[in-house]
């Protein structure tokens, strides 16, 4: 599934990401990497999701979490 479809209060593994390069490189230096577990904290309205990944809360848009893979943890 994507992260898009998380539920808050869940947490998933990320499995993969299919993301254009700077946008993938700037998802990993704030931690998000292949078998990362992610937690997601509230899905807003307009599709936008606050997750916190080791540690960091921050908002990702729907059209960056559409594209990361992931499982429950």
């Amino acid at each position: 599934m994507t992260l898009d479809k998380g539920k808050p209060g869940e947490e998933y593994t990320v499995m993969e990401l299919t993301l254009p390069a700077a946008v993938e490189h700037r998802l990993e230096a704030l931690g998000m990497t292949v078998g990362t577990k992610v937690t997601v904290l509230e899905n807003k309205a307009g599709g936008i999701l606050v997750v916190k990944v080791r540690g960091t809360r921050f908002a990702v848009g729907k059209g960056i979490t559409k594209r990361i893979e992931v499982t429950f943890s």
